[in-house]
């Protein structure tokens, strides 16, 4: 699905679903991507499972939109696991978490027809310019590329300072640039004022003692989106 939402604001992904009340409580919301998870996680679900949650989904009015995006979120899979997983689980966007490399991004986006995203993690003490160009390796490969603390589901932010310099490594290599790790409906303000992504991807910041908190997703909605 190629993605035709206003860049005005930051485009808002809510990962890790596993629940339909989760999705009940963001009608009315501007979420633009929904996430569930496939590699081993505590937020990790089945295909079938992933199924039946897209198609409750599709059955939500997002203040007044088409329903969100379906992005499934896997570390290091094989091309059968993906055609697996599709087949049960009609995703718009695949996330590559792992090790894989441009050319496999772009066999994922070919073989399958989905919008391909891939995740970099930012290392603490790492060149950003290094980064930047890792970054532009993808380009032609994925449509985006997400920056993530290394480790990832840390709950834990890297460092912003550098934001500026994938940036322009993403807009010279035709790529979105989203960001993801640590953000929190406290903290989505100054990244949004300071930086101006064109998205965010959030996860343990809008949960309540590890379950999907309908407050907290509400409140960073309307924080990204104002």
């Amino acid at each position: 699905m190629t993605d035709t939402i206003s860049s005005a604001f930051s485009r808002v992904k809510i990962c890790g679903i596993k629940e339909e009340s989760t999705l009940q409580g963001m009608a009315g919301l501007a979420v633009d991507y929904i996430g569930f998870v496939f590699a081993k996680s505590r937020r990790q679900v089945s295909p079938e499972r992933a199924g039946q949650l897209i198609a409750a989904a599709n059955g939500i009015a997002m203040a007044g939109r088409r329903p969100p995006a379906t992005v499934g979120v896997f570390v290091n899979p094989t091309l059968e696991l993906l055609a697996e997983t599709l087949q049960a689980a009609p995703l718009d966007v695949v996330q590559l978490h792992g090790q894989e490399t441009p050319d496999f991004c772009r066999q994922v986006g070919e073989r399958f027809g989905v919008e391909v995203w891939r995740a970099l993690p930012v290392p603490e003490q790492a060149d950003s310019a290094e980064g930047a160009a890792r970054l532009s390796a993808y380009a032609g490969a994925v449509s985006t590329v997400l920056l993530d603390t290394a480790g990832g589901g840390t709950g834990q932010t890297f460092r912003w300072e550098v934001i500026p310099d994938y940036q322009r490594a993403a807009a010279a290599s035709g790529l979105r640039l989203f960001i993801a790790g640590g953000l929190t409906p406290d903290n989505a303000h100054v990244l949004i004022d300071t930086y101006r992504p064109e998205g965010v991807d959030i996860s343990s910041g809008v949960e309540t003692d590890g379950v999907k908190d309908n407050g907290k997703i509400s409140a960073f909605v309307e924080r990204v989106k104002s």
